[in-house]
């Protein structure tokens, strides 16, 4: 059975690049430019999240991840955030991130880090 993945990015390139990347690596995404997919968590039911800090709404991906993981439902869904931020681990470790994706990202380190972590 496939790994499902949620990805919600703020670039339309970069998440058809992950989202093509990834599902050539056998997964199953669910590619969004918004949070939309992160309000239908439970039924979507994914492996894994991963969230871009800059997204466009009213959150930033941390704080999508920080309320994740605050939610009893939701606390050991595995998150990974992405960024081009310098204090990127720190960001990630503040909001209990599973993992990180710096970007710009090297596609084997990404698929590294997802299949790690999902």
């Amino acid at each position: 059975m496939k790994k499902k993945v949620v990805l919600v990015q703020d670039n339309e390139d970069i998440l058809d690049i992950m989202d093509q990347v990834l599902t050539e690596e056998g997964f199953d995404v669910i590619p969004s430019l918004t949070t939309e997919s992160i309000e239908k968590i439970d039924e979507i039911e994914p492996d894994i999240v991963i969230v871009d800090d800059h997204i466009k709404g009213n959150k930033k991906g941390s704080e999508v991840i920080e309320d994740l993981k605050s939610e009893p439902e939701t606390e050991d869904l595995s998150a990974v955030l992405t960024s081009t931020s310098h204090n990127l681990p720190k960001e990630a470790r503040d909001c209990k991130a599973d993992d990180y994706i710096r970007k710009p990202f090297d596609i084997d380190d990404m698929i590294e880090v997802v299949k790690k972590n999902s």
